[in-house]
């Protein structure tokens, strides 16, 4: 499966701002509204399993970070002289770094779709095209394009945090519960599954659960800004203000210039301007 840090990273940041997308700082239970700026919507190139192979591919696949516009015009000749799926997936991930992530994603499943390369390289291709489907704000197509990486890769872990994103952003909790739990018995010190998991609990109004998933994101990984910012929320909630600025604080110290950081700004915020909100 693809790394996550490359697309995925930048999905998740931008999972704060499509619409419904802070579903885990969200409507539920000390959730709060978000105002972020969309524009930095921009994966990078993927890690093995590709696709495909050879020198055309890893050439046009060098060129999306510094040259996007240049790589999809090469992508395009390289269609249209029969580049087969190497061609396809450069070309889309040329279209979604250059911003338009709704027809790349539909080119990323289109691939998939068609190729007959092995399992787990499709299945990477289909956790692309849900990761780009999160990116234009199209949560259900982007759990459907997850669903499909998993029944060809029914065990990797990323894909079920992947889906366990798109679920919560369609409000499914329970079914993020049953996608991170499985996550985490494939690999119990994931913190960032522990803190979708926990938020989903408090979405479901099950607060000790959530507590505890959270405590122990933080324990595994004092530094995690998401995991202080989810503490935070649930510390506030229990009507712990002083705990809740202490996480916010340290959350908005660790993660300047991103959502997280501005959501822990924007409580911060709503904490001085006065009681908690009801």
């Amino acid at each position: 499966m693809i790394n996550r840090s490359p697309l995925l990273a930048c999905v998740t940041a931008v999972l704060l701002l499509v619409g419904g997308g802070a579903w885990w700082y969200g409507s539920g239970p000390g959730g709060g509204d978000t105002d972020t700026d969309t524009d930095e919507l921009l994966p990078l190139p993927p890690i093995p399993p590709r696709i495909a192979e050879g020198a055309d591919y890893e050439r046009c696949l060098s060129m999306l970070n510094a040259d996007p516009a240049g790589a999809r015009a090469f992508a395009d000749a390289w269609v249209a002289t029969g580049g087969g799926d190497g061609a396809a997936h450069c070309l889309a991930l040329a279209t979604i770094q250059l911003g338009e992530p709704g027809d790349g994603a539909e080119l990323l499943d289109t691939l998939a779709n068609h190729s007959s390369a092995p399992a787990t390289a499709r299945a990477s291709v289909y956790g692309q095209a849900g990761q780009a489907w999160l990116m234009a704000g199209d949560a259900a197509r982007a759990l459907g394009s997850t669903t499909l990486a998993l029944s060809l890769a029914p065990d990797d872990m990323d894909l079920l945090i992947d889906r366990s994103i798109a679920s919560g952003t369609l409000e499914h909790y329970d079914d993020v519960v049953e996608d991170v739990s499985r996550a985490l018995e494939l690999d119990p010190r994931r913190a960032d599954a522990l803190v979708f998991r926990s938020v989903a609990h408090r979405q479901l109004g099950h607060l000790d659960r959530a507590q505890d998933d959270v405590d122990r994101a933080v324990g595994l990984d004092p530094d995690n800004p998401d995991a202080l910012l989810e503490r935070g929320i649930q510390r506030q909630l229990r009507g712990d203000r002083s705990g809740a600025r202490k996480d916010w604080e340290r959350s908005a110290a660790l993660s300047p210039d991103t959502a997280t950081g501005d959501l822990a700004q924007q409580n911060l915020a709503l904490l001085d301007a006065g009681p908690e909100r009801r």
